[in-house]
């Protein structure tokens, strides 16, 4: 049986892949690994706080979970639509036992997903999941009486979540005179963004902030960002924020209608914190798929960058492991751990925008502490993709491109955690330049890989 979790919770077409069912018994399991010595026994009984986003399903995943959690014990406080780092967040605050996340990010809103938080506000190791997914199947001796849970909701969550954002920028950032464009994806953040930007003066001009339960990253949000550039360009702008569905990632439009990316804002931030003296060891936490010129911008301002896997989890691993203190992807997730365990699109944007103040420079200007370079990326698929490191002739062609490249370039394949294909991805001077060499190294990957034995 394949694995239930994947890199981020368990995901998939709600009602159909993920049911109630489902979302019922994973509950309960993750009661007993989870909150187990306060299940049965402690003088406190385990408590956790069940978050969601405005998917129409949602609404009876939650029922499911929260009966879950109940059934087993524990005390359940519904938090209502927030965003995921405001559950993860809340979870340190109120030293609950568990959280949990009803949303899929920024997939469709077809699509639904639930995610689990130790103690802490912190995103569970590879084993703690899979003990979750090995009690789903075991029987327990379910409480009765006074024992079940207890379930309460909390209207206060998000006012308490969006004083934590606030607080995180100190007593002297106020963002008076910026007017800011923000789509919420008709999402979770849809009043806490702009609330926390309400709250710092700043001048606020919603846009997708209606969520209606399916219309969630419909043309929207931080994987639709053309209704924010344009938005930006009408409304006079000086900065535009793009969150996707659970707000935990954040991505921006300057005044002029460019896209700045996530390595841009890591990049922006990192030099702040830098100047601040809270960059651990003068080092950033980025992945493989980090753009070359963010590596070279890092280099240049003698910023250490620390790679890993592609994922937010393997980047709070790194930043976890060693004490780093910032870390991102070109997506737009951004971990600051001073003040959040997770990626926080609303905490992102608020900082970046109290660099600009600060400095009195455009996100424009901030951008340019680095060069994007062209990156193109090919799917080869129907391949061995456990072949993709160690097939000679293909490693062989790959450093000779690479060589070719120099500094001004950048050659990395991929395998696909989930499908049968190696990502290609190539980044030259020019769109031109990685385009020629990401099809020379598709076709030596297409035929040295190829599921048919290699002669």
């Amino acid at each position: 049986m394949a694995r239930l979790f994947g890199t981020d919770g368990v995901r998939g077409t709600a009602n159909l892949e993920l049911t109630a069912e489902i979302a019922l018994e994973l509950s309960m399991a993750a009661a007993h690994v989870l909150g187990e010595a306060g299940a049965f026994g402690s003088a406190r009984r385990p408590v956790a706080l069940v978050g969601r986003d405005t998917r129409a399903s949602g609404e009876f995943l939650e029922a499911a979970v929260v009966a879950g959690l109940a059934s087993a014990g524990v005390d359940v406080v519904r938090l209502g639509v927030i965003p995921t780092p405001g559950v993860a967040n809340l979870v340190g605050q109120r030293d609950a036992d568990l959280g949990v996340m009803l949303s899929a990010s920024h997939n469709p809103m077809p699509d639904n997903g639930i995610k689990f938080f130790a103690r802490g506000g912190v995103k569970l190791d590879d084993d703690i999941e899979d003990a979750i997914e090995e009690r789903m199947t075991e029987v327990w001796l379910r409480p009765t009486g006074a024992g079940v849970g207890r379930v309460t909701d909390d209207p206060g969550a998000i006012e308490a979540y969006v004083a934590h954002l606030v607080a995180s920028l100190g007593t002297d950032a106020s963002l008076a005179g910026l007017k800011v464009v923000i789509d919420c994806a008709n999402g979770a953040a849809h009043m806490t963004a702009l609330a926390a930007f309400d709250a710092q003066g700043a001048q606020v001009i919603p846009l997708h902030a209606e969520p209606d339960g399916l219309n969630i990253n419909h043309n929207c949000g931080s994987t639709h960002m053309g209704s924010l550039q344009a938005a930006v360009l009408e409304h006079g702008a000086d900065l535009g924020i793009a969150l996707d569905g659970d707000a935990d990632r954040c991505l921006a439009v300057d005044h002029t209608g460019e896209i700045v990316d996530g390595d841009q804002i890591l990049a922006i931030i990192a030099l702040a914190m830098r100047a601040d003296l809270t960059l651990h060891s003068d080092t950033v936490v980025a992945t493989v798929m980090s753009n070359l010129g963010f590596l070279n911008a890092m280099r240049d301002a003698g910023i250490h960058v620390d790679q890993t896997k592609v994922g937010d989890r393997y980047v709070l691993e790194a930043m976890n492991a060693n004490g780093f203190t910032l870390g991102g992807e070109q997506s737009g997730h951004v971990i600051m751990s001073e003040f959040a365990t997770t990626g926080d699109g609303v905490l992102t944007a608020l900082h970046l925008a109290a660099r600009m103040v600060r400095t009195g420079k455009t996100l424009r200007e901030l951008a340019g502490v680095m060069t994007r370079l062209p990156q193109v990326m090919i799917n080869v698929p129907n391949v061995n993709k456990s072949r993709a490191g160690i097939d000679p002739v293909v490693n062989a062609a790959v450093s000779a491109e690479a060589k070719a490249l120099g500094r001004n370039g950048r050659v990395l394949l991929r395998p696909s955690g989930t499908e049968p294909l190696v990502r290609v991805m190539v980044e030259a001077e020019t769109a031109e330049r990685a385009r020629e060499v990401a099809e020379r190294l598709v076709d030596v990957v297409r035929v040295r890989l190829s599921l048919e034995p290699v002669r």
